[in-house]
């Protein structure tokens, strides 16, 4: 059945692409359309053929150009998947909704080399579906919006569904069959994934297989390590899991492998989905799962709201019930599932988008209805993987793009990764013994940062045996290098400014933002000319269409090793988040780091327990789960060169200095000081 509805939809496509039955205005679109839909089919063939896997890798290049090719920034300027080009092609409604089909369907490319013929039929059938409507003479509008609502919401089950179930099944096993079985020497392998594969993902499978079997080895081991830590340290039964979830760039296949034999052996399956490709699986602009190169950054950004095409009440009902139902099906699978195990890339040229017009916007309603969507999803997830039973790790590393010296790069972050753990715990130590006698912290900025900021601390009632600040020695969170805490929310005032990060994906310029007990009160940035569209950036990608956000996360980073590498070769503004981090003070706004989990009893290395896990709004989940929580977490650090001091205020009033002029100065911390050197 499914067979026999994908050859009438081909057939009719095909004989779509040389029709003149739509206006003229609009056939051009729909033969583009129709070439995409025969493109396909032919892809299809080669793959079910097993041909698609031995063609030679000049062969293979051109197939994945041709693919991608008109996304490509080069050809976006005049492609139908602007929105910009589509809007002045055919006017704001009708061009939004055929730039939103356009971008659909180009979902195709990951479901023909999945062999998901079912979901290839839904997308072409829509297609035929609107081109029907247009050979009946210009449509209403009316009539298109309600195909897309219909095809959103009876494939929601179809599409959500299926999401669910790769999250947590490990005999969805399509893209580790690749890792596992392929020759990971020959780099046609890469082109199987059906991602977009750029000059990074080449080089970087070309340079870790140029490297020492010992060297991944190393690098498998402390990614797994950190992982099987997590647990230990937070007390965890790791035993009660079966299934980690793996997320990565292509490329890093060789380091995979070793470490789906390192989980193996802790009694793990993994489970390696594909990035979502449809606006009913992804997550705005931002990937999660494993995903090629974003052949486009700025058409990604275009399509982050298409939802607003079909985002309702009606719909958030429907597609909540689809992942409950799913969950509930699969519930004795959802138990077992242990967290993510992250690999990042970073290094590529930092990206700053066009703020467009024309694009699909979210109504104020949307944006609500979008809020309770997240949080009561995040409420479905715990309640059948509960957050206090799951784990995760995060691990990075640079890519080919990062410069000339990526090699040496490359081998510098292996170090940084691997740094003794038990120095820098130490030393952490005598830092979190001064905080914990503050009444608040200080953050003062220098040369030219304006940053003057005053952080509450939670009071210990045993300091004996409790503390405010984790001393995190590389488990979880790698590489080593900072101490953290959940910060008192009232008293905590100021302005934290920054004079560049990347964060998600998005670089800032000139960032401020200003707090009043701990909730964010106003922003800017130096992005655009025009201030309305630097509110409107933060709003969207720092504070994720939230009113605002609270201080949920206040941390002194102690690598310095990390941060003179990074001057060394001049990637300060490239680093992933993750490393830059460990480089300086940072502040995250939203969720607290011990989000969904903050019941489990966690202790330092000394002993002590940590009790600073909650605050003002994380506590209301004792009374409203769905206002305890925002469903993000984003870090912005200050870099040590934009630092005058930062100094511990204790309750009796005395001043304690930490760092001064970007340097440590507290006694005991002197070792961190000697990278700079």
């Amino acid at each position: 059945m499914i067979d026999e509805r994908y050859g009438l939809a081909v057939g009719r496509i095909r004989e779509m692409k040389d029709e003149d039955t739509v206006e003229a205005s609009f056939r051009e679109f729909f033969r583009k359309m129709a070439e995409f839909v025969l493109m396909i089919d032919e892809v299809k063939t080669l793959v079910e053929d097993g041909q698609y896997g031995n063609l030679e890798l000049g062969e293979l290049e051109r197939w994945n150009h041709r693919l991608y090719q008109d996304i490509l920034p080069e050809a976006y300027g005049s492609s139908f998947a602007n929105p910009a080009y589509a809007v002045r092609e055919f006017g704001e409604e009708y061009g939004q909704i055929l730039s939103f089909l356009y971008t659909e369907l180009r979902g195709s490319i990951a479901y023909v080399f999945e062999q998901k013929t079912e979901y290839l039929d839904i997308l072409f059938e829509l297609l035929i579906e609107i081109y029907n409507q247009f050979e009946e003479g210009k449509p209403e509008i009316g009539r298109i919006r309600d195909c897309i609502y219909w095809y959103a919401s009876d494939y929601c089950d179809v599409f959500a569904a299926d999401k669910v179930r790769a999250l947590i099944d490990p005999a969805e096993s399509f893209a580790v069959d690749i890792v596992m079985n392929c020759d990971l020497d020959d780099l046609r392998y890469l082109y199987q994934f059906g991602e977009y594969i750029s000059e990074n993902e080449l080089r970087t499978a070309k340079h870790l297989r140029e490297l020492p079997e010992d060297t991944i080895r190393k690098m498998a081991d402390v990614y797994t390590e950190g992982y099987r830590e997590g647990f230990v340290n937070t007390g965890k039964d790791l035993s009660k899991k079966e299934v980690v979830e793996i997320r990565y760039v292509l490329g890093f296949e060789r380091v995979l492998r070793q470490a789906i034999q390192n989980f193996g052996e802790m009694g793990l399956k993994p489970v390696l989905y594909r990035s979502g490709v449809s606006v009913l699986t992804k997550q705005g602009h931002l990937k999660t799962g494993y995903y090629g190169a974003v052949a486009n950054k700025q058409y990604e950004y275009d399509h982050r709201n298409d939802q607003a095409l079909f985002l309702d009440k009606k719909f958030m009902e429907r597609k909540l019930e689809v992942i409950q139902t799913t969950y509930e099906h699969y519930k004795d699978m959802a138990c077992k599932y242990a967290g993510p195990a992250c690999i990042e890339m970073f290094g590529e040229e930092p990206f700053s988008p066009e703020q467009k017009d024309e694009v699909i916007k979210l109504t104020k309603k949307q944006e609500e209805l979008m809020l309770q969507l997240s949080s009561r999803q995040s409420q479905i997830t715990d309640q059948y993987i509960p957050g206090d039973e799951r784990s995760f790790t995060i691990i990075s590393y640079p890519v080919p793009e990062i410069g000339e010296q990526y090699e040496e790069i490359f081998d510098e972050i292996i170090r940084i990764n691997t740094l003794d753990a038990k120095t820098y715990g130490k030393v952490q130590q005598t830092i979190i013994d001064v905080l914990d006698q503050g009444e608040y912290v200080h953050i003062l900025g220098g040369n030219g940062n304006r940053t003057d900021l005053k952080v509450m601390i939670h009071e210990l009632k045993n300091p004996e045996k409790e503390t405010a600040f984790e001393n995190c020695v590389a488990d979880v969170n790698i590489p080593v290098g900072e101490v953290f805490t959940s910060p008192v929310l009232e008293g905590t005032n100021g302005v934290l400014h920054v004079s560049k990060v990347y964060l998600n994906e998005l670089q800032y310029r000139d960032l401020e933002i200003t707090f009043a007990d701990g909730m964010i009160k106003d922003y800017r940035c130096g992005n655009f000319d025009e201030e309305d569209k630097n509110k409107e950036y933060i709003y969207e990608n720092i504070l994720h269409k939230h009113p605002t956000l609270a201080l949920g996360e206040f941390a002194i980073g102690t690598n310095t090793t990390a941060y003179v590498a990074a001057k060394k070769y001049g990637i300060e503004d490239k680093l992933t988040i993750l490393i830059a981090e460990k480089m300086g003070p940072h502040f995250a706004v939203g969720d607290t780091c011990y989000s969904w989990s903050e019941d489990v009893r966690v202790y330092n290395p000394d002993g002590k327990e940590i009790v600073a896990k909650d605050n003002s709004v994380s506590i209301l989940r004792k009374e409203d789960v769905s206002k305890a929580y925002y469903q993000c977490h984003t870090d912005i650090t200050i870099p040590y060169e934009e630092l005058k001091r930062i100094a511990v205020v204790t309750r009796d009033g005395r001043e304690i200095v930490l760092l001064e002029d970007g340097r440590f100065v507290l006694e005991g911390t002197e070792i961190l000081n000697e990278p700079f050197q």
